[in-house]
């Protein structure tokens, strides 16, 4: 049973051909607590909503070429029986689809979708694509958003839809022990973070910097702005150069 601070429209679906990924997802870590207690997250399995189960969900695509395609009408009757359990109309859901096509997902989009999810009070719906894709006609007529991870392919959707979500429910509340925690993780201010320290106080002959171990926090925090700008400039130049054009 949920104990929600959200309203009772905020919920995530995931169509997929493999349901058994995301059992993990659901139930480990930070973010198996938050969706265990704060935000619906539910699977619904593609083959459920075709005659002939799995084997009826895809189909060869027209004009020649390898691989299958996911059928549109099967991927709309997924999407009706949401609509019909929730009892809402289609402008009630954005629906998410992974796709080399679309926008490169960052730390951005991750945010955006997050104050969407809370404000707009839309269910959100992620669909995973598999084998060549899915009908071009169900992407034109139902979906309302296309990110893309990287210019690589992965096997299916269903990583990229965890990624997605993973990043995205990190900004709402209650989802991190600490809410300060996603605001002071990389990207938040352009810089990547800098190193970190704990116990012991000596490993191998390297100890923990000083300044850390002092107790001023005035020179703890000039510390780590360097180590920011240093790390980045080491190790994310392109955000560096962005971020140094941006402070002119």
């Amino acid at each position: 049973m949920l104990n929600s601070t959200f309203n009772v429209m905020n919920k995530i679906w995931v169509i997929t051909l493999f349901p058994q990924f995301f059992d993990a997802f659901k139930s480990s870590g930070v973010i198996g607590k938050f969706l265990e207690n704060e935000v619906e997250f539910e699977t619904l399995y593609l083959g459920d909503f075709s005659p002939k189960s799995f084997k009826g969900v895809d189909s060869s695509p027209y004009g020649g070429g390898p691989g299958m395609v996911l059928r549109a009408d099967v991927l709309e009757e997924a999407i009706k029986h949401i609509l019909k359990t929730e009892k809402i109309s289609k402008d009630e859901l954005e629906i998410i689809y992974t796709s080399p096509r679309g926008t490169v997902f960052n730390n951005d989009n991750a945010k955006d979708l997050a104050s969407s999810f809370q404000e707009n009070r839309k269910q959100y719906v992620f669909i995973c694509g598999r084998y060549e894709g899915i009908d071009e006609r169900f992407i034109e007529q139902y979906v309302t958003r296309i990110y893309s991870l990287g210019d690589y392919v992965l096997s299916g959707g269903e990583l990229a839809v965890m990624t997605i979500t993973d990043a995205m429910l990190r900004f709402l509340p209650k989802a991190l022990g600490n809410d300060q925690s996603a605001i002071c993780d990389s990207f938040e201010d352009g810089l990547i973070e800098g190193p970190v320290y704990t116990r012991p106080s000596n490993f191998n002959g390297v100890k923990v910097p000083s300044v850390l171990t002092e107790g001023n926090h005035k020179l703890i925090d000039e510390f780590n702005q360097n180590k920011k700008l240093e790390f980045t400039k080491k190790y994310r130049p392109d955000l560096y150069k962005t971020y140094m054009r941006n402070k002119v």
